[in-house]
């Protein structure tokens, strides 16, 4: 609540707050959507060539390259899909983590070691993976499927919180 004797500073200070607390959503939605959508694209991609990711996971010394390719491709398609409606959003947010690790240290490797200092942003995978941890430590947000299932489910209770 303002205070009666608030300054103009103070006022707007107040209003700031009050705006972007009331459009917190968007931060998790928009991260969700873009990231998820993405991850579908290459995930739906890879799907359509497994032969040549095969080839490309097999170059690059990953092992098993036909099964990882398989997982790492329905991985995505799905795991993307799943982002966008913020279903299992940490879970998947988590997986999908453990494949940007991967693709820096082999894919994208020499590429982040260049960029490393100057702007290791310029690596999709390593932004990937920002966005990705972001998720799995803040949640989906309330616009989410995950939202939902933890209400009607009794879990988003918080500790000592009386029913």
């Amino acid at each position: 609540m303002p205070q009666a004797n608030a300054g103009p500073i103070q006022r707007l200070a107040s209003l700031g707050l009050r705006i972007t607390g009331a459009l917190a959503f968007l931060a998790p939605l928009l991260t969700r959507l873009v990231v998820g959508w993405g991850f579908h694209g290459t995930g739906h991609g890879k799907l359509q060539n497994l032969q040549k990711v095969t080839g490309f996971f097999s170059d690059q010394g990953i092992p098993f390259p036909g099964p990882t390719a398989t997982f790492i491709a329905s991985l995505e398609f799905v795991g993307g899909l799943c982002l966008v409606l913020g279903l299992g959003t940490r879970i998947f947010a988590f997986l999908l983590s453990c494949t940007m690790v991967v693709a820096l240290l082999t894919a994208d490797r020499a590429d982040f070691i260049q960029k490393f200092l100057p702007d290791p942003t310029d690596v999709a995978s390593f932004t990937y993976l920002l966005f990705l941890i972001w998720l799995v430590l803040y949640g989906p947000g309330p616009i989410s499927l995950d939202y939902l299932l933890s209400k009607w489910l009794g879990l988003n209770r918080k500790t000592g919180e009386s029913a």
